[in-house]
């Protein structure tokens, strides 16, 4: 009646398998907001409807609601923390609303951090050897390799830690993360978000990942960053065994969702914690 905007709703598209452009196959709901003064008003019901109406007259046979990669087209470090996890369930009204709607629930991200004021170097006996193989590499700005990834991560100019063998050269494993500026601790120290762990698969189980994952965060404490934070699929055990090692807390949990009865296949995440 004032003029005021009291909801919205937003949407957009995934990627293609390629990651060369955009997939009209399959819709995402990234945000709902309502006031509170509005809410119980069928507002976002009705916000909703019409955004998965947009959807499906743009070719969209699969719905999904909160955004996780690849379907992430909006948001990446405005919500979420390190990477977007679908809706947190520190938002308790996110879970319920969907639910209510016919979504069920799809992808689980667990949120875990790590303060690095009280740090202390990792004591394992398998890095005497892999200090004497790999040489520890960091790549400021590295290549990003999809258009796609380009698009949502390249104004965050994301980093890399390499390891590299010293007798060829090629890398082993590799870290991507950014720094989170957006989010300072009440230190007024910066962030870093962990985006990617990746071992080569003829070299895991030997310590790899948890050595370059030592080796950055004496790094980034020496620059004065004081909280990493990291989201883990739902059971991925190699990697929550890797990061609760390294002395990370779980302090949140994403869920996205999907409505019913479609079969579009979906793609994995392009950025994941497993190792």
């Amino acid at each position: 009646e004032d003029g005021r905007v009291v909801g919205f709703a937003h949407a957009g598209f995934g990627p293609n398998a390629a990651e060369t452009d955009l997939s009209y196959d399959i819709g995402v709901i990234c945000a709902v907001l309502v006031r509170p003064s509005h809410r119980r008003q069928r507002v976002g019901t009705q916000l909703v409807e019409r955004a998965e109406s947009y959807l499906r007259q743009r070719g969209a046979t699969e719905i999904l609601a909160g955004g996780v990669p690849p379907y992430n087209p909006f948001y990446f470090g405005l919500y979420g923390g390190a990477n977007l996890p679908g809706f947190l369930l520190s938002d308790p009204a996110a879970d319920p609303f969907f639910r209510k709607l016919g979504f069920v629930p799809w992808r689980v991200k667990h949120v875990f951090e790590r303060r690095l004021e009280d740090y202390q170097n990792v004591i394992d006996p398998r890095f005497v050897a892999l200090r004497r193989r790999y040489d520890v590499q960091l790549v400021p700005q590295p290549d990003i390799p999809s258009w796609w990834r380009e698009a949502v991560l390249g104004s965050f100019e994301p980093f890399e830690f390499r390891l590299a063998d010293r007798l060829n050269g090629i890398p082993a494993a590799r870290v991507t993360g950014w720094e989170m500026t957006a989010g300072l601790t009440p230190s007024g120290h910066g962030s870093i978000g962990i985006l990617d762990v990746f071992v080569r698969p003829e070299v895991r189980r030997q310590g790899l990942a948890r050595f370059l994952l030592n080796q950055m965060f004496r790094y980034i404490q020496e620059q004065f960053f004081r909280l990493v934070e990291v989201h883990i699929p739902d059971g991925d055990e190699p990697a929550l065994k890797l990061f609760q090692s390294l002395g990370f807390q779980h302090v949140d949990t994403g869920r996205s969702y999907r409505q019913p009865g479609s079969s579009s296949p979906l793609a994995e995440s392009f950025a994941s914690a497993s190792a």
